[in-house]
């Protein structure tokens, strides 16, 4: 048994599906393979963690069918040695296949593919589909504010909400919260589900520079993420969101807006001099300007710079996390941002003025820190 495949093309697509695989220290020595399966010329190359299973699909010159699956990361290092070229893989009686090149010849030692987890069959599901470049931003725009804390693992996904007049995307880790909201899409009936954030990142990497639509099926337990020669599977986070919106303050009648890249470039001078437990960085504000300053009392370290801003409401000074307030400004493409609050110990609301596509809304919030 073999087949010929282009050596830029497979690594491409194995790169694509391999952010799916942990680490050699796998429970499962199974899971650090690939799992190679031909049908008709058709190679359907998949990679799995028992979470979540990536395939992918690419055309070959086969002679007959086959099943096997093998080493990954000795197959993507030889694989990332070679110019784009014709590659023969043989697959030998002895558990071994024979990868020829034009210059050489490399043999390794594969396992059965009967050993490879099965692909989940999703029974009584629904289904949305969705413009690749919303599912890119919607991810885009809420990862990063995922909380990392294993023992409450419904903040460590993205929480999809379904609407028949939107579509919401929302993510917290108790500090910081990130709804995105597409009021220009909807779906046939309203459904909700917390997806984790391993296939997310692999999903955003692959639809970067996609532009087709992409199909979400779903139902109490995996989802299913189609799009071109892509499916990815994955088993959804158990667990109630928390109820976001009775956090997000309604009434903020101070309201400061300003540059967006004057704002970040301060407070990233201003946080170096900031308490390094705390990263603690305190906002000034009157209809004056704004004024940021830290200070590291351990080292007697202090910084302060005043800015020009616009400002409607009454005098506050607030302190926030400065690693936080960085992150929410860095992933907000627009030039100028509004930064809403109510009082210093109610969160504060960040959202972009400009730069949105029609029915796109972005809102961030940032609890406050004592000043």
């Amino acid at each position: 048994m073999n087949f010929i495949v282009s050596s830029g093309i497979l690594l491409k697509q194995l790169q694509i599906i391999g952010g799916v695989i942990g680490n050699s220290n796998n429970t499962q020595p199974i899971l650090n393979h690939f799992l190679f399966k031909i049908e008709d010329s058709i190679l359907k190359v998949a990679a799995s963690d028992l979470e979540s299973t990536i395939s992918t699909k690419i055309t070959v010159q086969a002679n007959q069918d086959l099943s096997i699956a093998v080493p990954a990361k000795l197959l993507l290092d030889i694989l990332k040695t070679f110019p784009d070229q014709p590659l023969t893989f043989e697959v030998l009686e002895n558990y071994t296949v024979k990868i020829t090149s034009t210059n050489g010849s490399y043999s390794l030692a594969y396992a059965s593919a009967e050993e490879f987890p099965e692909n989940i069959e999703l029974e009584q599901t629904s289904n949305v589909v969705l413009p690749a470049h919303v599912l890119a931003n919607g991810i885009q725009k809420t990862l990063f504010a995922t909380g990392n804390d294993e023992h409450r693992p419904i903040m460590c996904g993205v929480f999809f909400q379904f609407f028949t007049d939107r579509v919401t995307f929302v993510s917290t880790d108790a500090h910081k919260l990130v709804k995105y909201c597409r009021k220009d899409l909807s779906a046939s009936e309203n459904a909700e589900f917390i997806v984790p954030k391993k296939p997310l990142q692999i999903i955003k990497g692959i639809l970067a520079t996609d532009d087709t639509e992409v199909s979400i099926t779903f139902n109490q337990t995996n989802a299913k993420f189609t799009f071109e020669d892509t499916e990815i599977i994955c088993r959804l986070i158990d667990g109630k969101f928390p109820n976001y919106e009775a956090v997000i303050p309604k009434n903020n009648p101070n309201i400061l807006t300003m540059d967006r890249n004057l704002f970040l470039s301060s407070v990233k001078r201003i946080s170096i001099f900031s308490n390094q437990a705390t990263h603690q960085i305190n906002l000034k504000i009157n209809t004056s300007g704004l004024t940021i300053y830290a200070e590291d009392i351990d080292f007697s370290n202090k910084a302060e710079e005043r800015l020009e801003c616009n400002y409607h409401g009454d005098p506050i000074e607030i302190g926030f996390n400065s690693r936080f307030f960085q992150e929410m400004l860095t992933n907000l493409n627009t030039q100028n941002i509004e930064l809403t609050m109510s009082s210093p110990n109610r969160a504060g609301i960040l959202s972009p003025i400009d730069g949105l596509e029609e029915g796109e809304e972005i809102t961030m919030l940032v609890m406050p820190v004592s000043v």
